[in-house]
């Protein structure tokens, strides 16, 4: 797992290169109907769910990928576990929706190629409410505890594990962040977070087991030295205006099931700093 183009990375958001041609990610065909079954296992390196074809990127990339799996990364019970970190601080969780591009056949194919896989990347924290969509995959994790076992999954709309607000990410070339760590990633970190109960964010760092036997904790690999590549974000990451003393910071608050990743590093919304 050599390169120069290896992730996760850190996201310095003074550094992030602002790219008016970044446009929305647009989903098309995620919300599945719940006699759509997916299977969702225990591999001893995360939890995967598996993705039908009909779940695909139409917009924000030049070309067309279709889904494949998706799967998440976790700490422990002690510390956080997302892989990507942003300003040098590392989320929760971090979940990865992992798509090929539609000219290649197949995702073994599109993986070996430049331009042949686009990961969507979220990170998770704690909130105060139960979060329904990741409730769809958490409440079955008991079923796969052990490596290798498997359950099926009724459909759901899979867009409700990721952020509301698609406009709003930082994009870089990167690659897989597991063996054979393939440079042929091209990565969209989203900026919104997404909310579990610290009773969810518990299921998921503390069920699953290792093939050595132990709890499956810390799956995340460390971040990767940039080598010069650009990190690109979609939206202004500096204020453009300062708040004059005495006024409120703002009046627009995030949804309860999403919150804002440069307002939890910088202690503010982020809807009043990037919108």
């Amino acid at each position: 797992c050599g390169g120069t183009k290896q992730s996760p990375i850190n996201v310095d958001t003074a550094q992030a290169i602002f790219s008016p041609d970044l446009r929305p990610i647009q989903l098309s065909g995620y919300s599945l109907p719940a006699n759509r079954e997916l299977k969702l296992k225990n591999n001893g390196h995360t939890v995967v769910l598996d993705l039908p074809e009909s779940l695909a990127l139409t917009g924000g990339y030049a070309q067309q990928y279709r889904a494949a799996q998706l799967h998440l990364h976790w700490g422990s019970p002690s510390g956080p576990g997302s892989e990507h970190t942003v300003n040098g601080r590392r989320f929760g969780a971090e979940i990865h929706v992992v798509h090929y591009n539609t000219k290649y056949d197949s995702f073994t194919e599109a993986m070996v190629q430049p331009d042949g896989l686009a990961v969507l990347g979220a990170f998770l924290e704690v909130g105060h409410e139960e979060n329904q969509y990741y409730h769809e995959i958490l409440k079955h994790l008991l079923e796969i505890q052990e490596v290798g076992q498997e359950t099926l999954v009724p459909g759901f709309n899979i867009a409700g594990l990721l952020p509301a607000n698609l406009k709003h990410y930082f994009h870089y070339n990167g690659s897989l962040t597991t063996p054979p760590c393939f440079q042929t990633v091209k990565w969209t970190i989203f900026n919104q977070t997404m909310l579990l109960s610290r009773h969810q964010m518990s299921m998921l760092v503390s069920t699953l087991r290792s093939p050595d036997n132990e709890l499956l904790q810390n799956n995340y690999r460390p971040v990767q030295n940039l080598h010069g590549r650009r990190v690109l974000a979609s939206f202004q990451t500096m204020p453009l205006v300062k708040q004059s003393p005495g006024k409120p910071e703002c009046a627009q608050a995030a949804p309860s099931s999403r919150g804002a990743l440069m307002g939890a590093a910088a202690g503010l919304s982020a809807l009043c700093i990037l919108e």
